[in-house]
């Protein structure tokens, strides 16, 4: 049975996406659809499918069909086709295609670190894939996922989507940022050579309910200590500063650009009113425990081998988005409590 607070989640993305009559009878490869982003967004398009006779398909691109079969039981059915296959080799698929939605990265802080050739090849060769499909295709709009990371070390606190910072390329941690900067650039080289309607979307880092276990970013293992009347543990000391954005919020944008983004264009995707620092963000949720849960400090761990980004202080602006008509409702606190429910 499907968590409640997912169904809610479901529920008001429909309410923020008026538009998607507009992808009536066209076709949307999704790629990374058993990640979190990818998921909610076919139960998202599968409940309006439900409601709607002109329905939109779906083609999930997927590694493992179990996995896949799990993660969308309750929502398969004529609507929705998967193919089993690893973006990094050629894609093959002898159907129209109109939109595409490139969710799939390396997403592991973690593999970010011992496995960083997999972390760019995933990037660069994958997302060359996709874009070659969909010029093959000619589609209507291609969204890529990319990420705040591509900003590295930023001059300015708050960062545009002209902005440039720095990342040092010697680390292998930014295995994730530069391959996502190598994405976008080849995203952009498809465009300007091609043709191809390519959107970037720069999405802060992005969380909700129904979050995999295995997760062990920072904001899942906040979430799971207060569900689990735990202490919350950081193993930094939680300086880094920046934005977050709840998923259901997302995922509208993503959808929205689909219909709305300018191609050749990138557009910030974050919520602006959730900015605060690690630090400050733990002691949000510990304050959701009613008392059950504090904020302790564990220096001891190398955090360079957890794979953690280094510190940063950085306030994505999503004006150009907004100016599109997306407007997120989910500020930290809500965000959370949402996420911790979905946990119960």
């Amino acid at each position: 049975m499907e968590n409640k607070q997912v169904i809610t989640d479901i529920e008001d993305t429909l309410t923020n996406c008026p538009f998607l009559n507009e992808m009536e009878g066209c076709t949307l490869l999704i790629t990374g659809a058993t990640g979190m982003i990818g998921t909610m967004l076919i139960k998202v398009i599968q409940t309006y499918n439900q409601r709607h006779s002109n329905a939109i398909h779906i083609v999930a691109y997927v590694r493992n069909k179990e996995k896949a079969l799990y993660k969308w039981e309750g929502y398969t059915d004529e609507h929705l086709e998967w193919i089993v296959g690893d973006i990094c080799t050629p894609i093959v698929y002898d159907k129209p295609i109109d939109y595409i939605i490139h969710c799939a990265s390396n997403t592991a802080s973690r593999d970010f670190v011992e496995k960083p050739v997999e972390t760019i090849e995933t990037a660069l060769h994958g997302t060359k894939n996709i874009l070659t499909l969909a010029h093959t295709k000619k589609v209507k709009k291609m969204v890529y996922l990319s990420s705040l990371e591509v900003y590295g070390m930023s001059d300015n606190f708050e960062v545009t989507e002209e902005c440039n910072g720095r990342i040092d390329w010697t680390n292998i941690r930014s295995s994730y940022s530069e391959g996502k900067r190598m994405a976008e650039c080849i995203c952009q080289s498809y465009y300007a050579e091609y043709n191809v309607p390519v959107v970037i979307a720069r999405l802060a880092q992005t969380f909700g309910a129904g979050f995999e276990p295995t997760d062990n970013r920072v904001y899942a293992q906040f979430a799971r200590a207060v569900a689990a009347k735990q202490d919350i543990v950081l193993h930094t000391k939680g300086t880094t500063i920046r934005d977050y954005c709840y998923l259901t919020d997302a995922v509208s944008a993503l959808l929205l650009l689909c219909i709305k983004g300018v191609a050749g264009e990138t557009y910030n995707v974050a919520n602006e009113d959730t900015t605060c620092s690690i630090a400050e963000m733990a002691q949000i949720v510990a304050n959701l425990s009613n008392g059950t849960t504090k904020v302790v400090f564990d220096l001891s761990t190398d955090a360079a081998k957890l794979g953690y980004n280094p510190e940063m202080k950085i306030k994505l602006l999503s004006n150009k988005l907004r100016k599109l008509g997306w407007k997120p409702t989910n500020d930290i606190t809500t965000a959370f409590r949402k996420a911790i429910n979905g946990l119960i």
